[in-house]
């Protein structure tokens, strides 16, 4: 709808766009250095502050040199981690546990064999039981020693791998990463990139529209793609090619918009 409105050959504000942000970069940088060399990341930070728009880099950047198996359901049991692990290496996942983690180590060694990097991802890892994340550590300890284990999580891991019952899996941690709220200015930067992606003109967001995006979203990347999303199709639903407050302030009225802002106020 976006698109037919605005003559637009792409879609503004897409998940599926990989633009990093410059400390996103700086990031996924760091993380391509340590899956040539090995061992065990953590990326934090809060909910919509673009984890996972890393993540998606990394499992987009070289399949043919990086296998990045992704396991997003953390809420399993070790046993239903295993068989998502097999499904990702597109193994047999039939059997007890102790059968499912010699086929991944056999894969593990095949893949290092054939020159490929192996980079497990580990989703939402704060939701993860301690003792099925301990027992995955274990048995990365077989994989090839120049894999890298990333765990992508929200800060209350920090608070767990900081209880000294798990320095044996904090001690093994290799580089860790916070990617904080966007600075304003970070945020206008990041809209005005989306625009210039889709051949948008910048006026196509008011001034005023624009600013106060920015302090609803409160640095929060997801919230500001939203936003801006949703104000978009407000924009074409009054057949206007201008996003202006009164869009904005449309979207701000729906009921999840109101009650964030009446719990920070």
């Amino acid at each position: 709808m976006i698109r037919a409105h605005f003559g637009l050959d792409q879609n503004p504000f897409s998940r599926d766009t990989l633009n990093l942000l410059p400390l996103q970069q700086e990031i996924f940088d760091t993380l391509r250095v340590h899956c040539q060399q090995g061992g065990l990341c953590v990326i934090v930070g809060e909910p919509g502050t673009g984890k996972s728009v890393i993540k998606q880099a990394l499992c987009h950047h070289d399949p043919k040199r990086m296998l990045t198996p992704v396991v997003n359901r953390t809420l399993h049991t070790y046993h239903s981690t295993l068989r998502i692990l097999c499904q990702a290496f597109q193994i047999d996942a039939e059997g007890y546990s102790d059968r499912c983690e010699s086929r991944l180590i056999e894969e593990a060694q095949r893949v290092n064999h054939l020159g490929k990097m192996l980079v497990p991802i580990i989703d939402d890892a704060h939701l993860m039981a301690i003792d099925a994340l301990r027992r995955l550590r274990l048995l990365f300890e077989d994989f090839p020693k120049n894999h890298n284990l990333v765990l992508v999580a929200q800060p209350t891991i920090l608070s767990k791998l900081s209880l000294s019952v798990n320095d044996d899996i904090k001690s093994r941690v290799t580089y860790s990463a916070l990617v904080p709220k966007l600075a304003p200015d970070s945020t206008i930067a990041f809209i005005l990139a989306e625009l210039d992606r889709v051949t948008l003109a910048h006026n196509t967001f008011t001034e005023d529209a624009l600013a106060l995006i920015v302090r609803s979203s409160e640095g929060v990347l997801r919230a500001a793609r939203n936003l801006c999303v949703a104000s978009l199709l407000e924009a074409v639903r009054d057949r206007t090619r201008t996003v202006d407050l009164k869009q904005v302030n449309r979207v701000l009225l729906q009921p999840h918009w109101r009650h964030q802002r009446e719990e920070n106020e």
